[in-house]
């Protein structure tokens, strides 16, 4: 297990990375705002789970395919494209009224919010870079197994992360009780998200390995 010091560094990094506006924030929030705290919550612990299969394909040399083949990178990125295009599209089609808690996540199930989360981050190829960038420079062999080392890795990012992210949640829930009185666009909150995804889906398509 790596040192006290060493965690404490990499938490110190981990709450700079977390706290830089990105992919995951910005679907949080937005989920937060049209669908309310439980559904941001419910994004993230996806989002968190998914950095634990990041970490464990690293510590188990799968992400090195990502880096090392160039077709394995591009098809996760493609899928992760059509995911989040998929999303968006099943947002716009649903039939759920405008800030309603209740009936949004009865029409939409902790479990897909959960997975679309989930999905959303093993699908980004750069998420599995970073992995493959950051973690090492904290993984010492004399520390104990690799694998283990990355789990704490993974969770303390996982950790720095639920304190931003539930912030951003928070504040999310507070602009969705707001706005709960708005009826003359009883849409919007799902034009939001489908927006959110459609972006995430674009820039997806237009990162490059580099």
């Amino acid at each position: 297990m790596p040192d006290f010091s060493t965690l404490i560094l990499f938490a110190a990094a981990a709450l700079v990375l977390t706290a830089t506006p990105g992919p995951d924030m910005l679907l949080i929030a937005s989920r937060s705002i049209s669908q309310g705290r439980a559904a941001g919550f419910l994004t993230y612990a996806g989002i968190a789970l998914g950095t634990y299969c990041h970490a464990l394909a690293a510590a188990f040399g799968l992400s090195q395919l990502v880096v090392a083949v160039p077709v394995a990178y591009e098809a996760v990125r493609w899928a992760g494209c059509c995911y989040l295009l998929y999303l968006a599209y099943k947002t716009i089609r649903s039939e759920s009224t405008a800030f309603a808690p209740a009936a949004t996540l009865k029409k939409l199930s902790g479990r897909r919010i959960f997975f679309a989360g989930l999905a959303t981050n093993l699908l980004n190829p750069k998420m599995a870079l970073f992995v493959m960038a950051l973690f090492p420079q904290f993984v010492n062999a004399e520390s104990g197994v690799m694998t283990v080392q990355m789990l704490v890795l993974a969770t303390v990012l996982n950790g720095v992360g639920l304190v931003v992210n539930g912030a951003v949640i928070l504040l999310g829930s507070q602009i969705r009780s707001r706005f709960g009185s708005m009826r003359r666009f009883p849409k919007l909150p799902q034009y939001m998200l489908a927006t959110v995804f459609t972006g995430l889906a674009c820039r997806l398509a237009l990162q490059t390995r580099n």
